[in-house]
């Protein structure tokens, strides 16, 4: 499966994200900004990403909306791995904290991302962003909204 390929609508969520992890075959946005999902289970995913230059701001710094993508993504999977075969959602509602700056010297981030409610209609998940060390960098939370695919 390349890039650009849809996810086997056959699967259940975390199904399908057990398989990217297995056989990394992300997004276009994902291989974009240099992150990948590296673990999914039940209500939960993280990812690693590796930011630098290529997304700094004038400021020299890399731009927030890289830590609200890492968040957005996270979120978004730990929400898929609680959907059944055949449900879609999409984010309604996304909150950033920015605690820290990013720059190349921070190395590999993870982001992992938690629901904290699973309705019929409507998840809530909030995710942190830390270093190796366990530095807060960025933290998150979002509400996302379930349909049929």
């Amino acid at each position: 499966m390349d890039s650009a390929e849809k996810p086997d609508k056959s699967k259940s969520g975390l199904e399908y994200l057990r398989d990217l992890v297995a056989h990394w075959h992300g997004s276009p946005m994902a291989e974009l900004m240099n992150m990948r999902l590296i673990a999914a289970d039940e209500g939960t995913a993280t990812f690693e990403a590796f930011p630098g230059p290529k997304y700094y701001n004038p400021q020299m710094r890399v731009h927030g909306g890289y830590a609200a993508a890492l968040l957005d993504s996270t979120l978004g999977c730990a929400v898929q791995t609680k959907l059944q075969t055949g449900i879609g959602f999409g984010t309604i509602e996304l909150k950033v904290n920015y605690v820290r700056k990013i720059d190349e010297t921070v190395g590999r981030l993870l982001c992992t991302g938690n629901v904290l409610h699973a309705g019929r209609t409507m998840l809530t998940a909030e995710a942190k962003v830390v270093d190796e060390n366990g530095k807060l960098y960025a933290h998150g939370s979002g509400t996302f909204l379930v349909y049929p695919k």
